[in-house]
């Protein structure tokens, strides 16, 4: 869209061309009525990504890494080079329905206290993912693991409460990198994403980050967008084990560093010692 962007939509890519494609497909299909930018990062992707995306939509702005750099890493790119007064953090591994973009902004304005809201995620068969919790501690992300691993195998009293919980507006400590939106003053006020974290819970420490700054986060079932999560892990196991290890480490030993030594003790048992 010409002239400045109200609206900067950023998605992070390494070699996930299908899921990239259909991403940019349900975006553009049904663009946000905001005026919009969409920025695409790619961490040195071998499977074509950036020509599919120059070829397909070329006014889609696309930053090539000459490496990896992680997820937090590449979506500061994304940030940096981007506009918008607001910024859509966005998986290539989500559809967009129409209206969903649009929801959420207007959810996110209509609470001044919050400076990110993230939406109601859901698979690719509609049932509701758990997409925001608790600040990341031992108890709750003992709680949280244990949440979501039952809601997976449809435990049927876990699976009604988070239906339930995913149904109603709330405040909370964290919702998921997968689509969350923050005003870009608010994300520049904390230094954007952690760059340590080079895969998984960068977006917790985001919103723990926001809120320490005196900013709210909102989840909203006012907007929903399905995420095929699981895709990378599926493709790469061990190394996407690894790489949450990592994060695991890293964020413990930045937000609890007394309960860090236990946890790499813990792991050091598993054969998980990150390094």
């Amino acid at each position: 869209m010409s002239g400045t962007p109200s609206l900067s939509i950023v998605i992070v890519s390494f070699n996930t061309r299908a899921d990239l494609e259909r991403c940019l497909d349900s975006v553009t299909a049904a663009p946000p009525r905001a005026r919009h930018e969409i920025v695409v990062v790619d961490n040195a992707s071998t499977d074509g990504s950036p020509e599919m995306v120059r070829a397909r939509w070329p006014a889609v702005r696309v930053i090539v890494q000459p490496r990896n750099v992680g997820f937090a890493a590449a979506n500061n790119v994304g940030i940096r080079a981007s506009a918008g007064e607001l910024i859509l953090l966005l998986n290539s591994d989500t559809l967009v329905p129409p209206g969903a973009i649009d929801a959420l902004i207007a959810r996110l304005r209509a609470r001044p206290d919050a400076g990110a809201a993230g939406p109601r995620l859901v698979d690719v068969a509609g049932e509701v993912e758990l997409s925001f919790g608790a600040m990341i501690a031992p108890l709750a992300e003992l709680r949280q693991r244990t949440i979501v691993t039952l809601h997976r195998r449809r435990v049927a009293p876990v699976t009604w409460w988070v239906r339930r919980a995913a149904a109603r507006e709330r405040l909370v400590d964290w919702v998921s990198g997968a689509a969350l939106l923050v005003y870009r003053r608010d994300a520049e006020a904390v230094g954007l994403l952690d760059e340590r974290f080079f895969l998984y819970t960068e977006d917790v420490d985001f919103c723990a980050a926001l809120r320490a700054g005196g900013r709210q986060i909102l989840f909203t079932p006012a907007a929903t967008i399905t995420h095929l999560r699981g895709r990378s892990r599926a493709t790469a196991p061990a190394a996407m084990t690894a790489a949450y290890r990592r994060s695991q480490m890293a964020f413990y030993e930045k937000h609890h560093p007394r309960w860090a030594p236990l946890l790499r003790a813990y792991l050091r048992t598993k054969g998980q010692n990150p390094q």
